[in-house]
């Protein structure tokens, strides 16, 4: 009986027996009641008396947090591996490995996981020795191809809307940056996928960004291991969504883009307005993506034209091509009778001229090519009406040529901007491939084009079968391993029901056999497709007088599209390949490149419907893990020997790890690999086979470390030597440069100190004359002062006398002038006094006697005064 307590981690089973639920985590809450609490990983509880909870399962420590490699489990069942993808990714982990698997669970948001610091992280890093990321597998796949000079392959694969798309890009911008040198064809690579996604991704009830079309990306190396180029493989394009959209759906992003992202002129000029406006665009009613800006994105598409050297009057002529695809949209059709037969009319007569002038074709012969058919008959012509729902499918049959061949010739542009010839013809040119192909999909109504990817995608699950499954157990019976055989589904029969067996689904197709819906049991599942339109659709041709009608555009490019159908020679005798042959061609060519190289499989999981982050839908995850094999990848990578070197390979690799070991060519290499795994591998479980050495991938991990620790140490000694001559030899080149630095250093130390003592007695014997000069000087001038001092003595006592001889004169003269002034005072008086007396005398005589003489009194005064003066 298994006792539980608070925090122990357990496996809730449903109760009810009919119940094929996946068991669910829970932890214990409560434990000390008569009742147990469990809480689920959903977050709901559940209460459990102590006789239930006996026969709960006890989850292993591997599983509670999870862990990095799914290969690591203890609890390796559905319910374990579930959990471990939903605890990880309930904290932002979304990679985790399946040994050399990535297993990529979309986000639906964007997480710091991709910087610049990331991709140098990861850089020369082998699976398992930093967390998975996308990163991881782009670079083992590039230093493979560089160590084993050997093409690779990644394929991605999962549901629509799983995020394959993206992961594709990723793995670009890493092999772009680890490359080493970025370059023009570095970004033209990268600036391809703007306009891939623009014309074959929409939007669809399960995905924003779904590729409607599969593409392998050939990415080309020079031995060093450089970018020189890169070429596009596309496959059936989905040409149906053109004409007709499920609701909730678009169309290709590229009609959006351009009627919000043209100019109003250059819309002018197409005739365009808005896009519900236009049938087939509205079909969905669905006309904006949430999370896309078709504006922005139309910039976007603009420049990556520019930098993928489309020119301008190229990107003109495709505008007008999908202006005219959508006016022909337009385009409705009415029926009419004439001359008693069924036939067709327009309900609009200015639609089909707003065509006939987007285009640049004659409006009579777009009309006649739209309403009637022209058949040969004994080497006749025969011009006959059609109805109008055969006029309805002529006009979309019209459409998809026109697009289906600009796709192609997109392709080719972006091939012939990407893709250089080999410089070298006898190097050697390395190559990793990218398989970007449409997800399994089981819509309400499944037409021919989804039986075809369905087929695809039954191809790549084969493929992954026999690399996992089937050539690990050829390898080990092949080799003699003695292990235990694991059972998994092979789908063989499925494709051969579908296209290898002589009476098989797309033969009958293409021999025009008619049957009701049927259903194929897929990999995936059961799916029932509707036949309606079968035939047509994989006859893939539209009425020749279409030809006619383009042979009459002023447009050489929409000529240029159809030349092979304009210039060449039809023989009414052979048909024409059909869409499923085609297709089924390109798919066994695209099989026979994976073949040949060494793949690595990325498995994208979609974890709800909504496209909502942090949302984990256990169901459809599980669905998904039953339908990509996990299970039987996980038990196989498990308990099988996923690591395999031939003896040489081991020899040369890992010889270095015990002593005594020549090179491959001079050694047993049987018995050496054996000498090394017995030393080095004690205890581990490997075998021996009869070419290889088989180990598991954490024997691998350890044999690698062992090896870095042997080429440390061999490093360590070679760089010690070299370092112990290269330093002594550094010391001798020193040392006799110390000695010519001493000599020198000797000869400036003497010099500088005979100049310092040079200077010393200099300044001493300016010292000493100054003393002289100064004590001569001071002596000199003493006697001078002294000379001065008696001198000026001298000179003041003159100075003195004169002043006193000065001042005695003034005062003499002062006391002269005073004495004179106090003597001259009474006699002024009696002058004043005289000249009164005669003035009033003449004054009298004037009045006595007038005619007197006056000159008496002027002599009198006269002698007075001389009399005075002396």
């Amino acid at each position: 009986m298994v006792v539980l307590t608070k925090g122990d981690h357990v496996w809730l089973q449903d109760p009810r027996k009919e119940s094929k639920l996946i068991p669910i985590g829970a932890y214990v809450a409560i434990a000390d009641s008569g009742r147990l609490q469990l809480r689920d990983d959903e977050g709901k509880d559940h209460w459990l008396d102590k006789e239930m909870a006996a026969s709960l399962r006890t989850m292993h420590i591997s599983s509670v947090n999870g862990v990095e490699d799914m290969i690591r489990l203890g609890d390796l069942h559905e319910a374990g591996i579930l959990r471990n993808l939903l605890v990880r990714y309930q904290d932002n982990l979304i990679y985790t490995y399946t040994g050399s698997i990535l297993v990529a669970v979309n986000p639906y948001q964007v997480l710091p996981i991709y910087t610049a610091e990331e991709v140098t992280g990861y850089k020369d890093r082998r699976i398992g020795e930093k967390s998975p990321h996308i990163f991881a597998i782009a670079d083992n796949s590039y230093y493979r191809m560089l160590r084993e000079k050997k093409n690779q392959c990644v394929i991605i694969s999962g549901e629509s809307g799983a995020g394959k798309t993206e992961s594709t890009k990723l793995i670009l911008q890493f092999l772009a940056a680890v490359s080493g040198q970025h370059s023009w064809i570095e970004q033209q690579i990268i600036e391809s996928n703007p306009i891939m996604e623009a014309f074959g991704n929409a939007k669809t009830i399960r995905n924003d960004n779904s590729s409607r079309f599969g593409k392998y990306i050939d990415i080309h190396f020079t031995e060093r291991g450089v970018i020189e180029g890169a070429k596009i493989d596309q496959y059936l394009l989905e040409k149906s969504r053109l004409v007709s959209q499920l609701p909730d759906e678009r169309n290709y992003h590229i009609f959006y883009c351009l009627l919000v992202g043209l100019p109003a002129a250059e819309k002018g000029k197409l005739e365009l307005t808005e896009a519900k406006d236009y049938y087939y665009l509205t079909q969905g009613d669905c006309l904006e993506c949430e999370g896309r800006a078709d504006k922005r994105d139309f910039a976007e598409i603009r420049g990556a034209m520019k930098v993928l050297t489309f020119s301008d009057e190229n990107i003109w002529d495709i505008y007008k091509l999908l202006a005219g695809i959508l006016h022909l949209g337009n385009i409705q059709f009415v029926a009419v009778e004439r001359r008693n037969l069924e036939s067709t009319g327009f309900a609009q007569e200015d639609q089909v001229s707003k065509v006939s002038r987007v285009l640049e074709v004659n409006h009579k012969n777009l009309c006649d090519a739209l309403t009637n058919k022209t058949t040969m008959a004994h080497g006749e012509t025969i011009v006959s009406p059609v109805s109008k729902d055969k006029a309805v499918d002529m006009r979309d049959a019209f459409v998809k040529a026109i697009y289906g061949r600009l796709f192609i010739w997109i392709v080719t542009k972006l091939n012939e901007a990407t893709y250089r010839e080999q410089e070298d013809p006898k190097g050697m040119r390395l190559g990793i491939g990218l398989l970007d192909i449409f997800g399994f999909e089981n819509f309400g109504k499944n037409s021919f084009e989804q039986m075809c990817i369905n087929y695809a995608n039954e191809n790549l699950q084969q493929f992954f079968v026999r690399h996992i499954f089937k050539l690990e157990q050829e390898e080990y019976d092949r080799e003699g391993i003695k292990w235990d055989h694991i059972q998994f589904v092979d789908n063989q029969e499925t494709l051969d029901m579908i296209a290898m067996k002589p009476l098989n689904i797309i033969a009958l197709v293409d021999e025009e056999a008619r049957f009701p819906k049927f259903g194929i049991q897929h990999f995936a599942g059961l799916v029932y497709y509707e036949t309606d339109g079968f035939l047509d659709k994989n006859r893939d041709t539209f009425s020749p007088d279409f030809i006619g009608l383009i042979k009459t555009s002023k447009i050489q490019f929409l000529k240029m599209l159809f030349e092979k159908d304009i210039t060449g020679v039809k023989d009414t005798r052979k048909k024409p390949p059909t869409l499923g042959k085609q297709f089924k061609t390109s798919l066994d060519a695209l099989m026979n490149t994976l073949n040949a190289c060494q793949p690595f499989f990325v498995r994208c999981i979609k974890p709800n419907e909504y496209k909502k982050p942090n949302v984990f839908d256990r169901e459809l995850v599980a669905r998904q893990l039953r339908y990509s094999g996990m299970m039987e990848t996980i038990r196989i990578r498990r308990n099988g020997y996923p690591i395999r070197h031939t003896f040489k390979e081991f020899v040369d690799r890992y010889r270095m790890l015990i002593g005594g070991v020549k090179p491959s060519h001079l050694e047993d290499c049987k018995a050496a690999s054996t000498r090394i795994c017995e030393a080095v591998l004690k205890g581990y479980d490997w075998q021996q086979g009869h070419h290889k050495i088989f180990i598991k991938d954490e024997q691998d991990v350890f044999l690698e470390q062992e090896r870095d620790k042997a080429l440390t140490k061999w490093c360590v000694l070679i760089q010690k030597t070299f370092r112990g001559w290269f330093y002594r030899k550094k010391f001798l080149q020193m040392r006799s440069a110390a000695i010519v630095i001493q000599m020198t250093w000797r000869k400036c130390v003497q010099r500088v100190r005979f100049v310092k003592m040079k200077r010393g007695y200099l300044r001493l014997q300016s010292v000493l004359r100054s003393r002289i000069l100064t004590y001569k000087f001071q002596f000199m001038r003493h006697k001078i002062m002294a000379l001065q001092a008696v001198c000026r003595g001298h000179l003041v006592r003159m100075e003195t006398v004169h002043r006193i001889r000065s001042v005695i004169k003034i005062q003499s003269l002062a006391r002269m002038m005073i004495v004179r002034k106090k003597y001259k005072e009474p006699l002024k008086l009696h002058r004043r006094k005289l000249k009164t007396e005669v003035s009033d005398k003449r004054e009298r005589d004037e009045e006595n006697d007038g005619s007197k003489q006056a000159a008496e009194p002027g002599e009198l005064l006269r002698q007075a005064e001389r009399f005075f003066d002396r």
